[in-house]
């Protein structure tokens, strides 16, 4: 299941597992393009977190977090960036990320 991620939610969903976020808008194109794949991981998979946060909604996060281009991926484990990922890119490397 995919999860809107906010301010208030964010850092009581990333503390615990194995937790996927991406930081994307509205308005971007390869944020767009990536959507699906990001549905589908978080369909397919139910080991792991999926996560979408708004960097123009909630641009403090993703200032803390350092996320310049969007879209950004970050995989987290227990709280830590284990993983990083900008850009669009396949199911495949995410997949790999994980």
């Amino acid at each position: 299941m995919l999860k809107k991620l906010n301010a208030k939610n964010f850092e009581s969903e990333i503390s615990n597992g194995t937790v996927l976020v991406d930081f994307y808008a509205d308005w971007c194109g390869p944020c767009k393009m990536i959507a699906p794949i990001i549905e589908e991981i978080a369909n397919e998979r139910d080991d792991i977190i999926v996560g979408k946060i708004n960097v123009d909604d909630d641009t403090p996060i993703a200032i803390k977090y350092n996320v310049i281009s969007i879209p950004t991926l970050i995989v987290f484990k227990n709280g830590q960036e284990i993983k990083r990922i900008v850009g669009y890119t396949t199911k495949e490397n995410i997949l790999s990320a994980l």
